[in-house]
């Protein structure tokens, strides 16, 4: 059977959104009062709606599923690619089934791959809430990506929500407009199935929103209190290292107004309303200690911790030492480990590269965040950091800032936590700019109603990218998960092989022999939760005595060897030594057609 490879169409987006971005400043200032009816009319219906803050909320996160929604034909429901896809459907798998976690299956040497670990037990090495929410949209919905939609839309929600907090009502709406458009429709958050970026998101919302709503109110709201520790909570079982790095000025904030604050509540009221928020912040923490008692045999080992030291050499923090490198039993999993990150940190250790890796950060941080189309908003960030309104959400974005410079590694769901202070701080930066009159012409006003005008403009050209001839690349993915504009479709071939095997009957056995040259992103090897209930079980190719204690446990199903590097790619019966599998016609997976493998 032969798969077509997939075709890389490189991406003109980012140029086409730079292009009309200076095309957007020059007619700012030659034109200062462009189009100024239009956009007066717009903003006042604008206004209207967001005067009336809990309807503003409700319709930012329904526009938000709703859109999504709309643009499936064009902009399908993606296929699992990378390993950190396949990682978290392993967990949703395992929690749809209602197990915590899976034993190590017998022949686990076969099925080691990125991201998953096999002993003590066999999961995703990664923290539980990914994995709860791909299950939800299994459990509700029989497709995982279903989790991430409705995610997606609380998340846009909380933003307008907490913007509501900081900024004025119709500002607060533009900021989950911008939500809407640079994070739920395309970007990897929703167009893959790696759901920390949403949920860190929506936690930092929770708490960032309810931080002032607690301080400012003369009276306690037991609500505001209930969706802080929900915040936390979603940090804490997500990304607990930069969910700490958010909470810690928040509880010094917190700290001060109990102790000092001029509306600070009666000691009694205070307690009576933090009980509920602690209890439901510790029944948080306490579930994260027996899950990781079960899934990885005790309350004080985190996820990541079991996997990094079996596999991994290159260390997180700056202060840290490589590992030693550890018996690699297939040659992709040392090449995405000692190739992939340990070469890059000891280049890393020059301060020429030290510095432009960190600019790199900081650029990649910002084109995903505010695209080219926000960029002009750098020359207002200096009145933002000197205004009041805002100076705390500056303040925790500094503390992100050197959070991440001790950490090596940097992908934009790294800086989720701090979504709404993004957003926060560039609406303030808007709202000034937008006052700007050089010689008394409204150069800011336009200018501010021409960025919105080509993100939207933007966002209309991605939905129709693909019958434009505008595609993202599809690979590798350091090309769309630094932009908002995401991935295309991609993982067709493995995807569609699958979905012949399982038309066909009785069980499977797909052997998956990698060259040297495969790049370990492009995974193949991934196996459901119950690896010996399924039809079809991905293993990788090892040695011929291995490959036979694979065979004889394995001796009721058909063996296929695929080779994904060969090009095109060929899947045949697998030869053993001594016999030959050969497949009848009719057992035989069809072959996929190569104009349908493009669509």
């Amino acid at each position: 059977m032969f798969l077509t490879p997939a075709v890389d169409r490189h991406a003109s987006l980012p140029l086409l959104e730079g292009s009309l971005t200076f095309i957007a400043l020059a007619a700012a200032f030659c034109w200062p009062r462009l189009a100024s009816g239009p956009f007066s009319k717009i903003e006042r219906l604008f206004s209207r709606l967001a005067r009336r803050q809990g309807l503003a909320v409700f319709a930012t996160g329904l526009t938000a599923l709703l859109l999504r929604l709309a643009i499936l034909p064009l902009c399908p429901i993606p296929i699992p690619f990378v390993p950190d896809d396949f990682s978290f459907l392993l967990s949703s798998d395992t929690f749809a089934h209602g197990r915590l976690t899976n034993p190590t299956p017998a022949m686990w040497m076969h099925f080691e791959t990125i991201h998953v670990s096999m002993n003590p037990t066999y999961m995703s090495m990664y923290f539980p809430s990914n994995g709860l929410v791909l299950a939800l949209g299994k459990a509700l919905f029989g497709q995982p990506w279903y989790g991430l939609l409705l995610v997606s839309a609380l998340m846009c929600a909380a933003l307008c929500w907490m913007l509501q907090a900081w900024l004025p009502p119709t500002w607060a709406l533009l900021g989950g407009a911008i939500a809407i458009v640079h994070l739920s429709l395309f970007s990897y958050w929703i167009n893959s199935y790696h759901s920390a970026g949403l949920i860190a998101a929506l936690g930092g919302a929770l708490v960032l929103g309810a931080l002032p709503r607690l301080t400012k109110r003369k009276t306690l709201r037991h609500i505001d209190g209930i969706l802080m520790a929900a915040g936390i909570a979603l940090l804490l079982t997500t990304r607990p290292f930069d969910g700490l790095l958010l909470c810690l000025p928040v509880a010094f904030v917190l700290g001060r107004w109990a102790l000092f604050g001029k509306n600070r509540p009666a000691p009694a009221v205070l307690l009576r309303q933090a009980a509920l928020p602690l209890v439901l912040v510790l029944a948080a923490g306490s579930w994260l200690a027996y899950y990781d008692y079960r899934a990885f045999g005790s309350p004080t080992t985190l996820p990541y911790t079991v996997n990094r030291q079996t596999y991994a050499m290159a260390p997180y923090f700056v202060w840290q030492k490589a590992r030693p490198e550890p018996v690699y039993r297939h040659a992709v999993l040392r090449k995405f480990y000692y190739e992939g990150e340990l070469d890059a940190l000891k280049q890393y250790k020059t301060p020429v590269r030290a510095i432009a890796d960190t600019l790199k950060k900081f650029t990649v941080g910002t084109l995903f965040f505010s695209g080219f189309a926000f960029l002009p908003l750098v020359f207002a960030l200096g009145l933002v950091v000197r205004d009041r309104r805002t100076r705390f959400v500056v303040l925790c974005v500094a503390i992100l800032i050197a959070g991440l410079g001790i950490q090596y590694f940097l992908i934009p769901h790294y800086m989720a936590v701090f979504t709404a202070a993004f957003l926060a701080i560039a609406l303030q930066a808007m709202r000034h700019l937008r006052q700007w009159k050089p010689e008394g012409k409204p150069v800011g006003m336009t200018l501010v109603r021409l960025m919105v005008a080509v993100c939207l403009v933007m966002a209309g050209v991605r939905t129709f990218a693909a019958p434009l001839h505008m595609e993202q690349p599809q690979w590798p993915a350091s090309k769309w998960n630094c932009s908002w504009f995401g991935p295309a479709q991609f993982g067709n071939q493995r995807a569609q092989l699958a979905a012949s095997l399982e038309k066909l009957s009785g069980k499977q056995l797909v052997i998956v022999r990698y060259s040297a040259s495969h790049n370990p992103f492009d995974e193949w090897v991934y196996n459901s939760a119950d690896i010996d209930g399924s039809k079809v079980i991905w293993a990788r190719d090892m040695d011929p005595e291995h490959n036979s204690e694979l065979l004889n446990y394995y001796k009721d199903r058909h063996i296929w060897l695929v080779e994904p590097d060969v090009d095109p790619t060929v899947v045949t019966s697998y030869s053993v030594p001594g016999a030959q599998l050969a497949a009848t016609k009719q057992d035989r997976p069809t072959q996929i057609d190569p104009a349908r493998r493009a669509q």
